[in-house]
Parts: C-alpha cells; structure tokens; sequence
C-alpha cells in the first residue's frame, strides 16, 4: 500500500463513517491539533534517556496512545456507526492517578514558575501549551458539533499532567522551578 492515495488533494478529507470535509474544518484543526501534541510528546520523551526516567516514560507512552484514542473519538462523528474505541472517564481518572503520584514527590507550588528547565521538562511545557491549545479548539468544535464531552475532559487532564511531569522532571534532574518574577 502506498502512503499517498491523491483523496486528499483538492483539500477534502473523509471522517472516520462520516462525510468528506475541507482539511480546514474545525474538526480536522482539533484532531490535528491533538497528532501535533503527540508529537510534542515524542519529542519530550526522546530527551527522558535516563534510567531514573523509565517511570514518567511509560506514563507519557500511554498518554500518546490514548491521544490516537482522543484523535479516533474526534474523527468519528457521534451518529456514525463506525465502531471505535471512544475516550470514557476511566483514561481520565488514570491520568489523575499518574498526577496524584508525581505530586507526592514534589514541593507544594506557591507561585507561578517560568516554563524552563531541563530539555525534557522545557519540551514537556511546550507540550502542555499545545494541549491547552487543542482543548480550545475541541472545547469550540463542542459549540458547533455533537461531540463524545469526555475528549474536553481527557485533554485539560493531560495539560495538568504534563505541568507536573515537567516539574517532576525538572526535579528529578536537579533542577529547581524558576518562580516568575513580575516587574513592579
């Protein structure tokens, strides 16, 4: 099979059971968005090349094969018969367990903290701000269209998670959070 099928070329793509839409359409822009914070991720984790990593490595992993989930749930409309695996809240609940456990380990955050540090945790905020970025434009996909709301849920969990993974691995890596300081 060859990677390029020609479908595409007039700007039209087709949804999973659904019908054929411009590559521009807000669903395609909130799907799209969710694959570029899958590969915000990867980079992250190509940076994590530490044993001591393993843990928070694995949790990242996961969370890009549940953002194939997020990306599936998007591209499938709602009424379509196509039968998919679908975000539900035990994901969500997953990655508030995974936030819970990293909490443990770090200090109690009493100011906002500059999104820098280490490569990894500097690439894990970057991560967080496209995942803030692809809930935006899913939360305004919600305005518009019939979508499953546990995708909205999943992805302002997963913006919370990658914050504390980035702390944690700032942590982990001897570096300490770097407090805004705002001029007076």
């Amino acid at each position: 099979m060859k990677i390029y099928t020609r479908t595409g070329d007039e700007g039209m793509t087709g949804l999973f059971g659904g019908p054929r839409v411009l590559k521009s359409s807000l669903r395609i822009e909130s799907y799209g968005s969710v694959d570029e914070l899958n590969a915000v991720i990867g980079v992250a984790r190509s940076l994590l090349t530490e044993k001591s990593f393993q843990m928070i490595d694995g949790t990242l992993q996961e969370l890009q094969n549940n953002l194939f989930v997020v990306g599936a749930d998007l591209a499938t409309p709602l009424e379509s018969r196509v039968d998919i695996a679908r975000v539900d809240a035990g994901r969500t609940s997953e990655l508030e367990r995974h936030i819970d456990l990293l909490e443990t380990d770090l200090p109690e955050l009493k100011q906002f903290i500059l999104p820098a540090g280490s490569s990894a945790a500097a690439n894990l905020h970057v991560a967080r701000t496209v995942c803030r970025r692809a809930e935006r434009k899913v939360v305004e996909l919600s305005a518009q269209e019939s979508i499953n709301p546990e995708c909205v849920t999943f992805l302002n969990r997963a913006s919370d998670f990658l914050f504390v993974a980035a702390r944690w691995v700032n942590m982990r890596s001897g570096q300490t959070d770097e407090p805004w300081s705002p001029r007076d």
